[in-house]
C-alpha cells in the first residue's frame, strides 16, 4: 500500500483534482506509480506546506468493476499498459460477484455487471497528496460550478508550465478558467466514458466511450499530444482535436436535451422518449439550440437534426442515469446552470429568446 507520505516528493506527480467517479476512473486506470488526489482546499492559507490529517484523508480506495464491455487488458491496450500492473505493486485483481447496477454517462457499448458471472474487481489505494510543487500533469474532475474555487487554492503551488486538463460537464467554466489563467497550458477534455458510485467506496467502469482532448490557451497546443500519449496510456481510447469547443459543443447539445427531463422524471435516459413533458418540448429546446449554435460557433445544424442526434443517445442509452438525475437523487447541486443555463446565458447574449432552456433550467434548480 502505498501512503501520501512515502508518495509526496517522490518525483513527478499525475495530480487528479476532484475525487468523483470521473476522477477516480482516471486515477485507477493510469499505470503511472506517481498519481493521487489534490484535496479540496478552502479557506486555508499554507497551502504550500504539509497538511494536517484532519485536512486530508490518510488514504482513498477507490474501487470499481471492471464489466465485460471495459476489459482491463485488452487486445488494444498499450504494451505498457499490459506491463503497468507489475509497477503498481498496491493494486490488487481479484474476482468477485457483484450486484446488477445501471450505467451512467452515455458511452457506448454498455453493459451493467452481471450478479451471475464473475467481473473483475480491482482494488486501488491512491495518496491524498500532501503536496503540489511534482505536479507535472493535473486532471481536474470536479464539479463545474466548483472548479474556479478548486484551481484558485491550488494553482499558485503548481508549476506554470504544468498542463491543466479540465473534464467538466456543459461549458462556462472552461472558458472562465482559460480566461484566469490565459499564460498556462490549459486544456479541456470531453468524455463519453460512464462511471458511476453505488456507494461511496465502489466505483463502477459501466461504460466505454471516447475521450477528446484539446488545447483552450495558446500554450497548451504544444502539450495535446503529450497529454493525449499519457491519458492513452490508461488504455481507454483518446483522441486529440484542433477545436476542442466543437466537441464541448457537441456534448452540450445531448446534455441539454436529455439530462434535464431525466431530472425532473426521475428516469433513466430512454424513458423520457414517451413522456409528455419531452413531447412537448423537445422541437422549441431543439430550435433554441440552433439559433445559438449558429451565433457562436458560426455552425448551421437544423433543429430536426437535433432532435435525431439526442434521441440516438437517448435509445443506444436507455437503461442509463444520467448525471443530473443522480445529482438529484444524492441531493448534490447540478450541473444544470453550466448546460441550459449555459444555452440562456448565450441566449441573452445575442437577442436570442430561450423560454424552454429557461423553464428546464428553473424547475430543475427547483428540485
Amino acid at each position: 500500500m502505498v501512503s501520501a507520505g512515502n508518495q509526496s516528493g517522490s518525483g513527478e506527480l499525475i495530480a487528479i483534482l476532484g475525487a468523483g467517479s470521473l476522477g477516480r476512473l482516471w486515477a485507477a486506470l493510469l499505470p503511472s506509480g506517481h498519481c493521487g488526489f489534490l484535496p479540496r482546499r478552502e479557506n486555508v492559507s499554507r497551502l504550500g506546506r504539509s497538511v494536517s490529517r484532519q485536512d486530508v484523508p490518510p488514504e482513498t480506495r477507490c474501487e470499481y468493476v471492471l464489466v465485460r464491455s471495459v476489459p482491463p487488458f485488452g487486445a488494444n491496450a498499450p504494451a505498457s499498459r499490459q506491463r503497468s500492473r507489475a509497477s503498481r505493486p498496491w493494486l490488487a485483481r481479484e474476482v468477485l460477484r457483484t450486484p446488477p447496477m445501471a450505467p451512467q454517462g452515455f458511452g457506448r457499448g454498455l453493459l451493467t455487471a452481471s450478479p451471475v458471472s464473475g467481473d473483475a474487481r480491482t482494488h486501488v489505494t491512491l495518496p491524498w497528496l500532501q503536496s503540489a510543487e511534482n505536479v507535472a500533469l493535473l486532471l481536474v474532475t470536479t464539479k463545474a460550478g466548483d472548479t474556479l474555487a478548486a484551481l484558485e487554492a491550488w494553482l499558485p503551488h503548481i508549476p506554470n508550465s504544468t498542463p491543466v486538463v479540465l473534464f467538466q460537464n456543459g461549458l462556462g467554466s472552461q472558458q472562465v478558467v482559460a480566461k484566469r489563467w490565459a499564460g498556462r497550458p490549459v486544456l479541456a477534455a470531453s468524455t463519453t466514458e460512464g462511471a458511476n458510485r453505488p456507494s461511496p467506496d465502489v466505483l463502477v467502469h459501466a461504460g466505454a466511450g471516447d475521450t477528446w482532448v484539446g488545447a483552450l490557451t495558446a500554450s497548451a497546443a504544444d502539450h495535446t499530444a503529450s497529454v493525449v500519449k499519457q491519458l492513452a496510456e490508461t488504455g481507454l481510447r483518446v483522441h486529440s482535436v484542433d477545436n476542442i469547443l466543437e466537441r464541448l459543443w457537441q456534448k452540450l447539445v445531448v446534455n441539454a436535451g436529455i439530462n434535464p427531463f431525466t431530472a425532473l422524471l426521475d428516469c433513466p435516459n430512454g424513458d423520457i422518449l414517451a413522456s409528455a413533458l419531452y413531447q412537448q418540448n423537445i422541437d422549441g429546446l431543439c430550435s433554441e439550440i440552433s439559433a445559438l449554435l449558429e451565433a457562436e460557433t458560426s455552425e448551421a445544424v437544423a433543429s430536426e437534426a437535433l432532435r435525431e442526434r439526442i434521441e440516438a443517445v437517448a435509445r443506444n442509452t436507455a437503461s442509463n442515469t444520467s448525471s443530473m438525475r443522480a445529482d438529484v437523487m444524492t441531493g448534490r447541486k447540478t450541473e444544470i446552470g453550466f448546460i441550459n443555463g449555459y444555452l440562456v446565458q448565450c441566449g441573452k447574449r445575442h437577442g436570442i429568446a430561450t423560454p424552454v432552456n429557461q423553464m428546464l433550467t428553473e424547475r430543475v434548480q427547483g428540485l
